[in-house]
Order: C-alpha cells, then sequence, then structure tokens
C-alpha cells in the first residue's frame, strides 16, 4: 500500500511539474507574440509615417466616420447587397448581356470556364465574355500571379488562363506585375458601360473552393462557400471606374476616357469608394494609399453597441486593439462584438485563432465576444463553409464590404476596394438579412435588439453545435462557436508570420 501511495504522489507531482512547465511555456510565448505585433504595428508606423500617411493609420479624432481625401462620399447612389455567389453571378451575368459600350473587370484571378449559371446548358465566364466583346470593349485586368511556386495561382497557370480567355475573341486581357513581394492585386471589381460597378469578395473563379453558393449553404460534399458582393449605381460608380482605368493604364499604356463624378443620382444613398493601393507601385499613386484601414478604424473607434464583422482573416493588431479596449472598457453595457470567420482558413489559423484568444481575454466573464463559423449540414454529416465574406457593420449606422481582408496584406500590402455608406437603414437591413441566414430563422426573429440576440440567439446555438462537434455527435444547426487559441502554437507563430510577410 505504500508502494502504491508513493506511486501515486510521484505521478502526481510530475502531472504538476509538467503543468507549471506548460504554463510556462505558454506564458513565454503569449510575451513574444504580443512583443512581436508591437514590433509590425511600429513598423506600420514607421512606413506610414515616411509616406506622410499616418493620418490613414491612426486617423484624428474628429468624429467622421468617412475616410479623408479623395474620393468624397458621394450622394445620390443605389446599391444593392448581393450575398452569397448564387445572388451575385445571376446579377453579374445579366449585366454583362446587356452592356452596350464597355465591360472593365479588374480581378485576383479568373478561371475562363467558370459557371456562372448551374444547369444545362451552363453560362461559361469565357462565353459570356466573348459574346460581349463582339459589341461592347471587354478588358480584363488580372494579377500576373505568384513569382514563387508556394502560392497561387502560379505566374505560368495565370498565363495559361489569359491565353484561354482571348483565344479566338475579342477580349482584351492584360497581367499586372506591379507588386510587392509575396503580396498580389486582391480586388474583385466589375465596371459596365460605366453606369453600373460591382465590387465585394467574389471572384470568378473556382481555385481553392467554387464561390456558388446559396444561403442555405446544403451540405453537398465539399466545401461550401460564404461570400458577399454589392451592384452600385450613380455618382460612385465613376470612383470605382477611375481606379481600374488607372491600373489599366499603368499595365497596357492605353488611357481609358474618365468618367466625370457627377453622373446621374441614381438613388438616396450615400456611398465612398476606398482602396488600398501600396507606394512606388504606381505613378498615380506614389506615396500609396491606405483608406481602407482609415474607414475601419474611424467606424470601429465610434462603436457604441455593436461590431460585426465576417472576413476570411483577423490578423490585425490595429483592429484587435481597438476591440479589445472596447471589451475591456464597453462603452454601454449593451456592446457585443461578434465576429464570423472560417473555421479552417487557408493560412494565418495561428494568427487568427490567436487575436480571438486576445479578445476573448480581454472580454473576461463579461459575455460581450463570440467568435463563430458556419457549416453545411445534409443529414447527419456536415461540410466546412469558408467564410471568405469582407463585410463590417457598426451600430447599425455604418456599413463597408469590398474585398479587403482584416489583416495587413489587404491594410497595407495588397491593391483592394471597398465601398462605405453611413445609411443605418442598408447597414440593419444587410446585418439582420446576414443573420436570419446564419442563426437560420426569419427576419422577424432576428430584427430585436441585437444584444438579445446575441444572447439568446447566436451564443446559445453557437456553443451547443460546438460541444457536439466536440462529442463527436451531428450538428442540428449550421452556427458553430470557434475555440480560440491554436493548440500548435499559440500566440507566437501567427504574430510572426504577420511580422515576416504582411510587414
Amino acid at each position: 500500500m505504500v508502494f502504491v501511495c508513493d506511486l501515486s504522489w510521484s505521478v502526481w507531482a510530475s502531472y504538476c511539474l509538467s503543468l507549471m512547465a506548460v504554463n510556462v511555456v505558454r506564458a513565454a510565448d503569449r510575451v513574444a507574440g504580443t512583443a512581436i505585433e508591437h514590433l509590425t504595428s511600429a513598423h506600420h508606423a514607421r512606413r506610414l509615417g515616411r509616406l506622410g500617411r499616418s493620418a490613414q493609420r491612426t486617423p484624428p479624432e474628429d468624429g467622421r466616420l468617412w475616410a479623408a481625401e479623395d474620393p468624397p462620399p458621394r450622394a445620390g447612389n443605389a446599391i444593392e447587397v448581393l450575398i452569397e455567389g448564387a445572388a451575385y453571378f445571376p446579377a453579374l451575368e445579366q449585366a454583362i448581356r446587356r452592356a452596350r459600350r464597355s465591360v472593365l473587370i479588374a480581378g485576383w484571378c479568373v478561371t475562363p470556364g467558370f459557371a456562372l449559371r448551374r444547369g444545362e446548358p451552363p453560362v461559361l465566364l469565357r462565353e459570356l465574355l466573348g459574346e460581349a466583346a463582339e459589341s461592347a470593349e471587354v478588358r480584363v485586368l488580372l494579377w500576373a500571379g505568384a513569382p514563387v511556386r508556394v502560392f497561387a495561382p502560379r505566374r505560368a497557370s495565370v498565363r495559361e488562363g489569359r491565353d484561354e480567355l482571348v483565344r479566338g475573341t475579342r477580349i482584351k486581357a492584360a497581367l499586372d506585375a506591379h507588386e510587392r513581394p509575396m503580396h498580389c492585386h486582391h480586388e474583385k471589381l466589375v465596371v459596365i458601360d460605366e453606369e453600373v460597378a460591382f465590387v465585394g469578395g467574389i471572384d470568378l473563379t473556382d481555385l481553392g473552393g467554387d464561390r456558388w453558393d446559396t444561403p442555405e449553404h446544403p451540405g453537398r460534399g465539399r466545401l461550401g462557400w460564404h461570400d458577399v458582393a454589392s451592384r452600385l449605381r450613380g455618382p460612385a460608380v465613376a470612383d470605382v471606374g477611375r481606379h481600374v482605368a488607372e491600373r489599366w493604364q499603368a499595365v497596357t499604356g492605353e488611357r481609358l476616357e474618365a468618367q466625370p463624378a457627377d453622373l446621374v443620382s441614381a438613388g438616396d444613398v450615400e456611398l465612398q469608394v476606398v482602396r488600398t493601393v501600396p507606394e512606388k507601385l504606381y505613378d498615380f499613386a506614389p506615396r500609396g494609399e491606405f483608406r481602407i484601414i482609415e474607414a475601419y478604424l474611424r467606424a470601429l473607434r465610434s462603436a457604441q453597441h455593436l461590431v460585426y464583422l465576417e472576413n476570411q482573416f483577423l490578423w490585425s493588431p490595429e483592429v484587435v486593439s481597438i476591440l479589445a479596449e472596447k471589451l475591456r472598457h464597453p462603452p454601454t453595457d449593451e456592446l457585443r462584438v461578434v465576429i464570423m470567420l472560417p473555421g479552417k482558413p487557408n493560412n494565418g489559423k495561428d494568427d487568427t485563432r490567436g487575436q480571438l484568444a486576445l479578445l476573448g481575454q480581454a472580454d473576461g466573464d463579461q459575455g460581450r465576444f463570440l467568435a463563430t463559423t458556419i457549416r453545411a449540414r445534409s443529414g447527419n454529416s456536415s461540410d466546412r463553409v469558408y467564410v471568405h465574406a469582407k463585410v463590417g457593420i457598426v451600430d447599425d449606422r455604418w456599413l463597408t464590404l469590398g474585398s479587403a481582408n482584416l489583416n495587413a496584406h489587404s491594410f497595407f500590402n495588397d491593391t483592394e476596394v471597398n465601398v462605405v455608406t453611413c445609411d443605418a437603414a442598408l447597414a440593419r437591413d444587410t446585418r439582420l438579412r446576414l443573420w436570419a441566414a446564419h442563426l437560420e430563422r426569419d427576419i422577424e426573429e432576428v430584427a430585436g435588439h441585437p444584444s438579445t440576440v446575441v444572447d439568446e440567439l447566436w451564443r446559445p446555438i453557437a456553443a451547443e453545435q460546438r460541444e457536439r462537434r466536440n462529442r463527436g455527435e451531428p450538428l442540428t444547426h449550421g452556427l458553430v462557436e470557434l475555440p480560440a487559441t491554436s493548440r500548435r502554437s499559440e500566440r507566437l507563430l501567427g504574430p510572426l508570420q504577420a511580422l515576416l510577410v504582411d510587414g
């Protein structure tokens, strides 16, 4: 018996020592990760300071929700928020078929054989653009691709796709290799007849996953896809077109006719087009533009009741620091911060999980913060849904959507375009449509006060589904709570990657 007791004590002591060692490693890991994030933030501050762009990373406390400088917010627009590819692709197809003068596309990647309309016969991108090019000028501007094999799409495959797209057609296509090392051209834009523009996060490709999906996300035995785009009419269209035209001229030398900003009013929504253009890539922006991070930081800093974010990544220390401060010192009792992310991002998982851990720690036991993802269900099986949307909503009075992720790639290093509006009715309507889809409820059921809906629907549903997954049981709902810290690297690897790659 003494031997057994001695053995039990030995095992217990070893366990305690191991636990202490793990805690020490975790503490050191957190300290190192935080230190690296400070280095990354300092690097961004120095870089924008040298460019005379400090105010775009640290906007003044002037109460403005609009980004400073040009283009300004423009009145008289109409905007339709298109949720999921099943809404976006038919709208895009219809607009291209109606083109009379021009179709201008700027994208990260396109697949010539991508089907915008499913069924028999499908409508393929190459065929649609080829038909449009018989009566209108069709120009497609693409990122030239990754110069090294560790990233996709590679330059050789992009050239092959370009050649396939234009072969036997009047389509003009150009590849843009003006890039910062390890970064890309990431915007997803279409401008038609200088009258309608599509701005959002949806690529015209199936690289990495099929973008065609519906709000119900039925299980299909493969990766689902959640994404959001918008269709614009009115004066803001000229700002989108001007951006693409500037890049097209920089790559091809062809100057496109500039469109006036005083286009005929098409609605009653005030919109601002904001972009990221790194410095020293183009003559039209030698000091770069970083107005997307400015727009986000102005809005997040103003938050009183609700921050709702859908994004592919959460790497930005600038964003997380504001959210953490809000959670530590909530401006109102009703404040809730809800973030929807992919359950398994294609990269940067350690960084995103580490930032979620920071926000969870800042929240403590207040229950104001929730991170979630969504899954597609079919019977007793479920599939991942890749959250690729880039949507921000603050207090139901500010909305942005576009191509920009919440990381330094999108804020400082890739070309990106977002639209911003302070139209409260549009912001609330967009949130309710998204929440109704994610919560699998009618809009009337999610139309209560956001804090009540988060506490009574979001949190219990997401927590229950996470517990079911942990027990290996079938899901009964698509909304699942996300864990915080990465099991592999805690807080260190993510910030280190951000410093080396995003810096």
